[in-house]
């Protein structure tokens, strides 16, 4: 019986008071009163001297596209000078082709025209155009001249033919 007497009392009080969360409470309800008296004053203040606010914003914007624009005008420019300078360029001997290893490697006319162009830098369009051919010939041109030099690549193909003096 005196259980039950126990349960019923713990039943029926009050739930424990927090007396802090009274005072958090009342403090921010202050801080927000607070803070809107504030926005009304400064409300106030800026309707009262508007001109004067105003004037201000034009004059900071005026000044800072007054120091811009003097700075991009006065600033000192820049002179390139160019002086020409001879240069002596040493006498090349004239290239002269081997004929003894065109004849062995058996390049043909049209083939020796297609890998002095490869050794100039031109593409395989470039070359089309240039000697009015389609690029699939020239492509065929090009892959007997890889085989003919025994090269894999465009560089390979001009190394070696460098090197047996088929061009300079």
């Amino acid at each position: 019986m005196a259980l039950a007497r126990d349960q019923e009392r713990a039943q029926k009080a009050p739930p424990p008071r927090r007396p802090w969360l009274g005072i958090v409470g009342f403090g921010l309800l202050g801080g927000v009163l607070i803070t809107a008296m504030r926005a009304l004053e400064y409300r106030f203040l800026i309707l009262e001297h508007s001109v004067e606010i105003y004037a201000g914003l034009v004059a900071v914007v005026f000044a800072s596209v007054g120091v811009w624009l003097g700075g991009r005008y006065t600033r000192p420019r820049e002179r390139l000078v160019v002086r020409e300078v001879p240069v002596e360029v040493p006498a090349t001997p004239e290239f002269v082709r081997d004929e003894t290893n065109l004849a062995r490697v058996g390049l043909t006319p049209r083939e020796l025209g297609i890998l002095e162009l490869i050794a100039a830098g031109l593409s395989t369009r470039e070359i089309a155009a240039r000697v009015c051919l389609s690029e699939n010939t020239v492509k065929t041109h090009t892959s007997r001249v890889f085989e003919k030099l025994e090269a894999r690549r465009r560089v390979q193909a001009v190394q070696r033919a460098r090197q047996l003096r088929l061009i300079p």
